[in-house]
């Protein structure tokens, strides 16, 4: 089968991998690495027939890598920390880059691998930072903030980096090489964001218009790869085009479906990728060479360490916030394994270099989550400082979080809730982890929290323990579900609003004591037949009785076990049963001039008057002495047989001789 076959073996042996890696709590690419290693021709357990033709196509994993890199790009992300982001970021790779230098100048290398050596420890992971960070629910952290910000220079050096370090094998001839190489990738940069910028958004638009998403994912599919071979054959990096493409992309409209859509085609060729990465490496050579490599590793994170430590200080960040980066960024990333690879293919480093990064980037990796554990301890220990790292609020009051409403998810319902909080005077915190959903959320002035609801340490932040109510707005069932765990043991009595998007999520969230649960899908449509019925006239006690029915099948666990809802339920029916309708008086109804006593309203109809607007002016329950007049709209609540009661009888002329 050839390359069919290799294709089937990789992905199978990658599955296995992937769950190796799964089952310690450890990134993906880790398995894939490993299954490379298994399969490669050092190894051969499973040996692959054709590795060039995988080779070849791990290229468009790194393609898509880059091109999922731009569609997520976003200077808005560096907005917080863009100080150290920007120049910190630059300092820290120019510093490791001189620290790698010594070290391979130590080993007794060349100029030229010792700066490929410094230019390759000094990436981060993007990948594995993040795990750890959401495993450990510190996404909301200023620390995590510094990090994310720095991780996505670092990202964005890859490029440059990649047109640069090649020319090294010549420096005489590479200088003008790689100054005519700026010149060129200059001009396509200025070419592809003007024409992007004004014809792939209209490409797009037109393309949305099919309704069709297979059709969509291969338009921006070949969007990237299609730009990406264009800037090959324009002499500059295939990745490079992908990368610019999905930077025009993610400025358009269609970014966010396009980032979606993209992601699982960018982690099947990832899968290839990393397993071709793997396939390169020499158990035999690394056992030989062991010294060095233990060598190599704890110089790396020592040394990379201390640099993210300094830089951290430098720019004004203090408490635990330079131990957390330094414990956090000090791996070898996944980018480092796109950048040795293009040293490989142009003969600027050789096997010995990429077997120590790739050996140094795995155990870097895997050992992240437990130092950058650590970070906490460590600082502990030099009660210098308070313990806890506060998390990023925005628009706190300033009398502080007291009988409060906490809001978990900061989308489109919970923003909704918050506005009407605000204009009734309710203090509240939102809890939202969606860095954009902060940032909007922050210009409309909401007092929110950017962390993991699901997470202890924001639950505390937010004072859950003094808060008179928790609203739920999440979809997921395991993200609802592990928020209600986390806040049962802070606060047991808490009372819990939550969303359920189906009949057995509403159990299970009823089974960990979550009574109030809506079920938005079901209330929709529950809505939309209301509003038929009432469009074929049926009688609005028939509608009401209907939907207490339809109400009571669905919500039948809660009706059943908890009186609390159950009273709910029936004040719920009972105010449905009751219609507020609103009525003109007639220009030559009877109810002019007169006052709602003489008319005995009441008696005569079983309405209640609660209301009456005049002009600009509103009278709420009114007195009997009022006396209508014939620009009145009249507010009115009862069974529907008693609102047609009152509409004939206000319909009554005053030249009726039965009222004479």
């Amino acid at each position: 089968m050839g390359i069919a076959a290799d294709i089937v073996i990789i992905v199978l042996v990658g599955l296995a991998g992937a769950y190796l890696a799964n089952l310690v709590k450890q990134p993906l690419i880790l398995g894939y690495i490993l299954a490379g290693v298994l399969i490669g021709p050092y190894m051969g357990v499973i040996p692959v027939s054709d590795i060039h033709d995988i080779e070849m196509l791990a290229e468009i994993g790194v393609a898509l890598l880059l091109f999922a890199l731009g569609l997520e790009f976003s200077f808005s992300e560096l907005r917080s920390v863009r100080n150290i982001a920007l120049f910190g970021t630059p300092i820290q790779m120019i510093l490791t880059i001189l620290y790698g230098y010594f070290i391979g100048q130590m080993f007794g290398w060349d100029w030229k691998t010792s700066l490929w050596l410094g230019a390759l420890i000094s990436l981060s992971s993007t990948m594995v930072v993040l795990k750890t960070l959401m495993s450990r629910g510190l996404l909301g952290t200023l620390s995590s903030r510094v990090m994310i910000g720095m991780l996505i220079v670092q990202d964005l050096a890859i490029v440059p980096l990649m047109i640069i370090l090649p020319q090294l094998n010549d420096i005489k001839a590479g200088l003008p090489v790689l100054g005519f190489a700026f010149l060129k990738a200059a001009i396509f940069l200025i070419l592809i964001i003007f024409l992007g910028t004004k014809l792939i958004p209209a490409m797009m638009k037109y393309i949305m218009r099919w309704n069709s998403r297979e059709f969509f994912l291969l338009t921006i599919t070949a969007l990237g790869l299609g730009v990406g071979y264009g800037t090959h054959l324009f002499g500059l990096s295939f990745a490079l085009g992908a990368f610019v493409v999905g930077m025009v992309l993610s400025e358009s409209d269609y970014g966010y479906q396009a980032l979606s859509d993209i992601i699982p085609l960018r982690d099947i060729f990832g899968l290839l990728f990393f397993t071709s990465v793997g396939m390169l490496l020499d158990v035999s050579f690394l056992i030989s060479h062991i010294k060095i490599i233990v060598i190599l590793i704890l110089l790396v994170i020592f040394g990379k360490g201390l640099i993210f430590a300094s830089i951290s200080r430098l720019f004004g960040y203090g408490n635990i916030i330079p131990l957390a980066v330094a414990l956090g960024l000090f791996q070898v990333g996944e980018f480092s394994f796109v950048l040795a690879r293009v040293g490989l293919n142009t003969n600027s480093i050789d096997t010995e270099l990429y077997s120590l990064l790739l050996t140094t980037a795995i155990v870097t990796m895997f050992i992240t989550p437990f130092l950058s554990g650590l970070a906490r301890s460590f600082y502990r220990l030099k009660k210098y400082l308070p313990q806890r790292e506060l998390l990023e609020t925005l628009n706190i009051p300033e009398t502080g979080l007291k009988d409060h409403i906490v809001i978990a998810g900061g989308g489109e319902v919970g923003g909704n809730l918050a506005r009407i909080m605000q204009r009734l005077d309710l203090k509240y915190v939102i809890v939202e982890l969606d860095h954009h959903r902060v940032e909007q959320a922050k210009k409309e002035g909401f007092a929110i929290i950017y962390g993991d609801a699901a997470q202890p340490v924001v639950l505390e932040a937010a004072r859950i323990r003094d808060a008179r109510l928790l609203i739920i707005t999440t979809p997921s069932a395991v993200i609802s579900g592990s928020i209600v765990d986390h806040v049962r043991t802070i606060n047991k009595n808490l009372s819990i609003v939550a969303r359920a998007i189906n009949r057995e999520h509403m159990q299970a969230l009823h089974e960990k004591g979550v009574y109030e649960v809506v079920q938005p899908d079901f209330e929709v449509s529950l809505e939309l037949i209301r509003q038929v019925l009432i469009h074929l006239n049926t009688p609005l006690r028939k509608i009401n009785d209907f939907a207490d029915i339809v109400h009571k099948e669905l919500y039948a666990p809660l009706y059943n076990s908890e009186q609390h809802y159950s009273t709910i339920a029936k004040l719920k029916s009972v105010s449905r049963g009751l219609d507020l309708r609103w009525f003109n008086v007639p220009e030559d109804s009877h109810f002019i001039g007169k006052s709602i006593g003489r008319l005995h309203v009441r008696g005569e109809t079983g309405v209640s008057i609660v209301a009456i607007i005049r002009d600009d002016q509103f009278f709420p329950n009114p007195e009997t002495d009022f006396v209508f007049q014939k620009t009145d709209l009249v507010g009115v609540i009862g069974e529907y047989g008693q609102l047609e009661k009152f509409k004939n009888y206000m319909a009554i002329s005053s030249s009726n001789p039965s009222l004479a």
